[in-house]
């Protein structure tokens, strides 16, 4: 497989977001929005040593490398060790606080007992295509992509000592470039800078900015221009400590756990009961940068949460990662609440969902995290149901009856879709039909030009592989029916100067109460296998699957101590517990080799052990995911049972979200 495909860091701002590799290759950088545009094809930095060849500062043979985050940050600093040369490197990249900018520092040490006279070469290739072809211009401190939509400045305080605009494969390995055009039609250009001589034991520094602009709002090419040289002065020493600070106190303000500060040393605690000082530790690196996490994947202005950050593109293993799926982000929504991000879990259903919600009152599969439709497949009813669930799980957090006023025209649309789609599914007869509007509504059907399209009861299953009627499905639409009672509870009395109001209200309860019943008979019928005492994941087959677990959390339509539920539980931890103590999402799954435990269906497991009164065995499914996060504390999609490392993607929203999840709870 392609490293390209694994993203080991990242960082940003509100605007711009960019991926880094253990190695500090420079992998992805996103802007205006934190998933769409991707720019970078390619981006090479390395040395020239005396006469040497280039040293790529990512990829060498007499390269060691050690890689971490300043604490409680988002600053990401790479240390690269050349033995060869005995050349000491740190590399620290930040995303600017203001301004849409990449900031990378390079720090210089001569560990040798000989001169080291150093260069510094740039290779930057960005994508390019038939309608925003990408060229070169060079300027005095670096060089300027640009393309119809956007611009790309990467320069630094230092003037320039060589370019290459055309044909950079050609020179890149002497290091050495000279181009006579100071301008191309080239998306794959390079500059190189003289650094000077390091004597032994002296150490230097230098500064490399990358600059975004987007010229649909800044059409000008003499804006840049003069942007480079005005942030060339930036004093990055200053800028870097301003971004130190803001995370820093970022952390304060969200650590909604108390697991820090005054609070840490009996919190820590009361979740290890051994001597095990890594749990410790891991549980604190992945706890603080779960909050760092969060906004890097949050679309500041629409509240639209990624999924992961992308590295996919070409969709060779997957549908791709870079989107926002409702249903996803209303688990990071809840655990955004337990960090004390309700402002953030606000806007994602004040602003995010009410914008993405459809004329019939569904919700699609997934979106671009600015609100715009993404490339989908199919339709999933829990992504709709999921919506009305989180909207009233959100109000029993913080009590906000105003976020509340403001969502319940969203979520009676959407529970008038759900409505039509048990009818669908259970085949019902509406009450005193209108006939002359349903025979409108059936020739309109019949010369295709229905806008508001009620959809049948067939839906994609949480997984996304199989279409048809689905437990963990039936569950969030159960789940949906009972917040949409609850919140009408609540609102019905504003309503009582209003007649037909009221009617509305009066008449959904009634249709709730009566699909309430409808769906706990469907899947005591159909849904639950007679012979094994077991829950079945859809009407088609007997695979056991963990999204059945979500008949208890999160949408409780069983209580824990029910015997199918006991039993379902049997089977799974005889078909889906791996040696290694995490859990399959179900059986016979072929995704990425399918072998895998996922963290988020270990938690899954966690969650279901705290609902019975079992914290040692929630713990140890929580010691699984403590044991397998990434080295920088992020946690994955998947996780390799023979190395016990992250297998695929890394920094998966949902997965961070069921750690805070069941970390609250193991805290009560």
């Amino acid at each position: 497989m392609n490293k390209r495909n694994f993203n080991d860091a990242i960082v940003g701002n509100k605007n711009i977001k960019a991926t880094i590799s253990k190695n500090g290759e420079l992998l992805r950088m996103y802007y205006p929005d934190i998933d769409f545009r991707q720019f970078i094809e390619l981006f090479h930095v390395g040395v020239k040593v005396n006469d040497s060849a280039i040293i790529y500062l990512h990829d060498d043979i007499n390269n060691r490398y050690y890689q971490y985050y300043t604490e409680d940050t988002n600053i990401l600093n790479t240390e690269i060790s050349n033995t060869y040369f005995k050349l000491l490197i740190t590399q620290t990249d930040f995303a600017s606080l203001k301004e849409n900018m990449l900031i990378r520092k390079y720090k210089f040490a001569n560990d040798n007992k000989v001169d080291l006279d150093l260069s510094f070469i740039i290779r930057s290739k960005l994508f390019s295509d038939y309608n925003n072809m990408v060229s070169c211009k060079v300027i005095d401190n670096g060089m300027i992509q640009y393309a119809h939509d956007f611009s790309i400045a990467t320069f630094s305080n230092k003037s320039i000592s060589g370019h290459r605009i055309n044909d950079i494969e050609s020179q890149i390995n002497e290091a050495i470039l000279n181009d006579k055009d100071y301008i191309g039609m080239s998306n794959d250009s390079g500059v190189t800078y003289n650094l000077g001589t390091l004597k032994p034991g002296e150490k230097l520094e230098f500064n490399l900015f990358m600059y975004i602009q987007n010229n649909n709002t800044s059409k000008s090419f003499n804006i840049i221009e003069e942007k480079a040289e005005e942030l060339k002065r930036l004093d990055t020493k200053k800028e870097y400590t301003n971004v130190k600070k803001y995370w820093k106190r970022y952390i304060e303000k969200h650590d909604g756990l108390n697991l820090l500060g005054e609070n840490k040393k009996n919190s820590i605690e009361k979740l290890i009961r051994s001597d095990n000082n890594m749990y410790a530790e891991n549980l604190l690196d992945i706890y603080k940068r779960t909050i760092l996490l969060f906004p890097l994947l949050q679309n500041d202005t629409t509240g639209g949460f990624s999924s992961a950050v992308e590295i996919d593109e070409e969709r060779k293993y997957s549908g791709r990662y870079s989107y926002c799926w409702p249903r996803d982000a209303v688990f990071v929504a809840k655990a955004c609440d337990k960090l004390k991000m309700v402002k953030e879990t606000e806007k994602f259903y004040d602003s995010f969902c009410q914008k993405t919600q459809s004329r019939n009152g569904m919700w699609e599969q997934r979106f671009y995290t600015d609100g715009r439709l993404a490339p989908c497949w199919g339709y999933q009813i829990d992504e709709t149901a999921s919506v009305i669930h989180g909207v009233y799980e959100h109000y029993k957090e913080t009590k906000n009856v105003k976020f509340l006023d403001n969502s319940l025209k969203m979520c009676e649309n959407a529970i008038d879709f759900i409505f039509r789609y048990l009818e669908n599914l259970f085949d019902e007869q509406e009450e005193n039909p209108d006939v002359v509007k349903n025979a409108i509504i059936e020739d309109i059907i019949k010369q295709g030009k229905q806008k508001d399209k009620v959809y049948k009861h067939l839906s994609y299953d949480i997984w996304e592989m199989n279409e048809g009627i689905h437990l963990y499905s039936l569950a969030s639409i159960y789940s949906a029916l009972i917040a949409m009672k609850k919140i009408y509870e609540i609102e019905k009395p504003k309503f009582e100067n209003n007649r037909l109001k009221i009617e509305k209200i009066t008449k959904n309860d009634s249709k709730i109460e009566k699909e309430l019943e409808n769906i706990k008979k469907y899947i005591n019928e159909n849904l639950y296998n007679d012979k094994t005492k077991t829950l079945r994941r859809n009407i088609k087959d007997e695979k056991t699957d963990i999204s059945v677990l979500g008949t208890v959390y999160p949408f409780e339509v069983f209580n824990y101590n029910d015997k199918r539920i006991q039993n379902t539980i049997e089977k799974i931890n005889l078909t889906l517990r791996t040696y290694t103590g995490g859990y399959l999402r179900f059986e016979q799954d072929t995704y990425m080799g399918g072998k895998n435990p996922w963290p988020i269906a270990t938690l899954w497991m966690a969650m279901y052990y705290i609902g019975v009164g079992n914290k040692n065995k929630a713990w140890e499914c929580l010691a699984f995911v403590l044991n397998t996060c990434s080295d920088l504390g992020f946690l994955a999609e998947q996780v390799s049972n023979n190395t016990m490392m992250p297998e695929w993607i890394i920094g998966l929203g949902w997965s961070h979200a069921m750690f805070i999840i069941v970390l609250s709870e193991l805290l009560k």
